[in-house]
């Protein structure tokens, strides 16, 4: 099992004041930093405190509201498994996690930013966040000894600042021709060469923060960009990548004349953007076990069964919201149907092409706006499962796979979320008790998305 205390004895913690006093050396102009926690919607919440209180912050933590980690896409807290009215809404302490502490490139005065992490009053890590859920899993291949490698692809839209009347977005003008691109240009190098003013300064901000950023590619839709990672031999700093690289690229596209959104599909018409996990195992030798050649070759397709035989019950993680499943339709390269297959991406699990040593398996069902850390949970559990219980797949698909959506896989908020409480296995990886939270919190941030009138239904109803 994991170790889930925080592990701030003596020795963390002259870690901690070391790390504080070499970065306030190496950036004595700082004026703030924000400590903050990613929520489970992925987005940041914390404070800002001056650079006076950066030492005090390392050697003690802070405390905030501990059921922030529960609430709904606009911040509400809806009293989920008791945490928020029926508790008093109390804080817990939170402390920096080692290595964030990183500057902030496109604040407009010298700020730094670090991520936090809640524990409870026993000194545990908190059994609702994400990060720890994350851990718990991780924690599974130590007894198996073996090593998650992973790395994450995330998808977002440059959009302009301004909406239609509707509140609806449209694609940024370009900085060099200033007409708006309504076609894709997938892959087109002339879009990266226009919006180079923010893609660029996106990249060495993320590079300044220390995330590994590779490759940067124009997407499907207009405006539309994906980023890549490099794989990590430690998952939770590979969800910690993919989390901190989302608020770099808002707060530089912000500080660059535009807004980036990672809505799951912000063009009806257009392609959805998604957050991709790509993942390997290796041994303790440092050895990929998905290479046919290693141990029994047999284990990327344990894996893979363990993936469709999760992905029902796994799907309201990947999918968050009820907008989140506009994504899901047939002939848009997003997973419909349960299949698995080598270089294809109609498939829902795939093999992407290369050499045996770098065999892999591309887990495409993530949405960009879900929290990478528990994307990332959910794809490795099912790995997970599927190795243990030595689960066998499908036979590989080849062609196009996804013209229709497989009914066993969930297309609706409700769908999903009913999936996930009537599902067996994953509540053995996250526990029963967040399982009902977060069916919890999703019900209601629904309920609330449905109490106003939409405007559809005047059209078709009045």
């Amino acid at each position: 099992m994991a170790d889930n205390r925080t592990g701030q004895g003596p020795a963390a913690s002259e870690a901690a004041a070391a790390e504080a006093e070499a970065y306030l050396a190496a950036h004595p102009q700082t004026r703030t930093i924000d400590a903050f926690l990613v929520d489970l919607n992925g987005k940041a919440f914390g404070k800002r405190l001056p650079a006076g209180d950066l030492r005090k912050l390392y050697a003690g933590g802070t405390t905030m509201c501990a059921a922030m980690q529960l609430t709904d896409a606009q911040g509400t807290c809806w009293d989920t498994a008791g945490l928020g009215f029926s508790d008093g809404d109390p804080d817990a302490a939170c402390r920096p996690i080692p290595g964030t502490l990183v500057p902030v490139p496109w604040a407009e005065e010298p700020r730094a930013q670090c991520l936090m992490r809640f524990e409870d009053a026993s000194g545990d890590l908190l059994w609702y966040e994400p990060r720890t859920i994350l851990g718990e899993v991780v924690a599974r291949f130590a007894e198996l000894e073996l090593t998650p490698v992973v790395a994450m692809e995330m998808e977002f839209y440059l959009i302009d600042r301004g909406r239609l009347e509707d509140g609806a977005p449209q694609p940024p003008a370009s900085p060099v021709s200033g007409q708006r691109r309504m076609a894709g240009n997938v892959l087109g190098l002339d879009p990266l060469d226009e919006f180079e003013s923010v893609i660029g300064r996106i990249a060495a901000a993320c590079r300044e923060q220390g995330l590994p950023v590779t490759a940067i590619s124009k997407e499907y839709g207009p405006g539309q960009f994906e980023i890549n990672l490099s794989h990590r031999a430690d998952a939770l700093r590979a969800a910690d990548d993919a989390a901190l690289m989302r608020r770099a690229v808002t707060g530089v596209a912000r500080a660059q004349g535009y807004d980036a959104t990672f809505m799951s599909k912000p063009f009806a018409d257009q392609s959805g953007s998604g957050l991709q996990v790509n993942l390997s195992l290796a041994d303790a030798q440092g050895h990929n076990v998905f290479d046919p050649s290693v141990r029994d070759g047999r284990l990327l397709e344990h894996a893979i069964a363990g993936m469709q035989a999760l992905l029902p019950e796994s799907m309201a993680f990947f999918a968050p919201n009820f907008h989140a499943y506009r994504r899901f339709a047939p002939d848009q390269f997003t997973p419909v149907t349960l299949d698995w297959g080598e270089n294809n991406r109609s498939v829902a699990f795939r093999v992407p092409a290369g050499e045996p040593a770098s065999r892999r398996i591309e887990h495409r069902a993530g949405g960009a706006e879900a929290n990478p850390y528990l994307v990332l949970a959910a794809a490795l559990a099912a790995a997970h499962h599927g190795i243990t219980g030595r689960l066998e797949p499908t036979a590989a698909a080849s062609g196009n796979v996804g013209e229709a959506v497989d009914p066993r896989v969930p297309v609706t908020l409700w769908s999903a979320l009913e999936a996930m409480e009537v599902g067996r296995v994953l509540p053995g990886y996250f526990g029963e008790r967040y399982i009902a939270a977060y069916a919890h919190a999703k019900r209601a941030e629904f309920d609330a998305f449905m109490a106003d009138i939409l405007p559809r239904e005047y059209e078709w109803y009045l």
